[in-house]
């Protein structure tokens, strides 16, 4: 009993890694007789896929109910419209750095049959958006009509919170403790299957490695170094420049915020860095008001890290694949994992879950998942210190009085 309290206290990022290395060893020792593994990895893949959708429908309607939308005015426009932008400078970042060193590329994935996927065509995935009926949706497993249903029931949601009328109101609240309820309830079985994840990562890790060994670890290596590569040109390129655009100094300005960014890259979480960042923004001269309103947006909705994750992950997935994609089917699909992730901020390995998702929806292979999750840990660290630094630029762009 005593090793199983210490196994459960130790941090998610220890236990996944370590099962990571450990596949590694076993494939090494056993070569391909370390497939028998595969159907350990199998379970966690099937579990994750299981748990992604009502984990990301829940907190979307959480993450929109608990606004007040008519409140949001301009300050709100102008944090969404630089959002969009960040996050399709990051999206192409990760899909053009992606695309020119093709990791993946001559890897493959033992035992498992993968088809072409199908891409439908802007006009279908436009209309698939909306459903007629709200139960088939759920059936079909139609994520993007998923998504729209937990964006209307949010804002209906909160609509009914900050109403004027106290029937209106109390059913609102209402409304929001029981989404909230069933949003405890899939924590707890998330947390339960990541108590399993280190399992099938190990599992799969030693599967695939003992058909593949130096090929596949070659490949994660050069998907990490694309994706950190990626993660310098944001900072140079896009957050550099809108530091700029907001009046500040740019060497002063990530001096000042340097414990925010520094607590996001050891702690993997937008949601615990927040009370730093909001200090921070505060020292860098960003108003109280600003801060206080644009940080905690930015930590439900703004995944600049998360998207030009998104943008390397698919390349990878589609070389080992071998699918042809053109550049708007990237696009494309990178939009749709980015709208995916929106309020999964707080969800332990949300980049995983969120990817799982998307693989699905494009029948693209998950035991992709499986492969990344085991440089998870290393991608989230640099992924959350870009998003809570990202927040802190787009509240600086926002704030009305800028300090240089």
């Amino acid at each position: 009993m005593n090793i199983w309290n210490k196994y459960q206290a130790t941090s998610l990022v220890i236990k996944m890694s370590a099962g990571f290395l450990l596949g590694i060893v076993v494939a090494l020792i056993f070569r391909e007789q370390a497939g028998a593994l595969r159907p350990l990895g199998t379970i966690f893949i099937r579990l994750l896929s299981l748990i992604a959708t009502p984990v990301i429908f829940l907190t979307v309607v959480l993450a929109i109910g608990r606004m007040n939308i008519r409140q949001m005015g301009r300050l709100g426009a102008k944090l969404i419209l630089y959002y969009a932008v960040t996050t399709a400078m990051a999206v192409c970042i990760g899909v053009s750095l992606a695309l020119l060193f093709n990791p993946g590329l001559r890897l493959s994935l033992p035992n498992t049959l993968v088809e072409k996927p199908h891409l439908p065509h802007a006009t279908d995935m436009l209309l698939d958006i909306v459903p007629d009926n709200v139960f088939a949706a759920f059936a079909s497993g139609n994520l993007m009509a998923i998504l729209f249903i937990a964006i209307i029931m949010g804002m209906a949601m909160s609509a009914m919170s900050y109403a004027t009328d106290k029937n209106l109101q109390d059913h609102g609240l209402f409304l929001e403790r029981l989404f909230s309820a069933f949003n405890e309830l899939f924590y707890k079985i998330l947390a339960g299957i990541l108590l399993y994840a280190p399992i099938g990562v190990f599992a799969i890790s030693a599967a695939t490695f003992g058909a593949q060994s130096w090929l596949t670890l070659k490949s994660l290596l050069v998907f990490t170094g694309t994706f950190y590569l990626g993660l310098i040109f944001l900072w140079l390129l896009v957050y550099t420049s809108f530091v700029k655009l907001a009046g500040f100094g740019v060497i002063r300005f990530f001096t000042d915020i340097k414990e925010a960014y520094a607590t996001a890259f050891f702690t993997t979480s937008s949601l615990a860095s927040l009370p730093v960042a909001i200090q921070s923004a505060k020292k860098a001269g960003i108003s109280e008001k600003t801060a206080n309103f644009a940080l905690p947006l930015g930590a439900i909705f703004n995944s600049d890290g998360g998207a030009l994750r998104m943008g390397v992950s698919l390349v990878f997935a589609a070389n080992i694949v071998g699918l042809d994609l053109a550049w708007f089917d990237f696009i494309a699909i990178v939009v749709i994992g980015t709208l995916l992730s929106i309020g999964t901020a707080g969800v332990p390995a949300a980049g995983l879950v969120t990817l799982s998702a998307v693989l699905s929806l494009f029948g693209l292979p998950l035991e992709i998942v499986a492969l990344i999750a085991g440089v998870d840990a290393i991608l989230n660290m640099g992924g959350t210190a870009s998003n809570v630094a990202g927040d802190i630029i787009g509240a600086a762009v926002i704030d009305e009085k800028p300090v240089s």
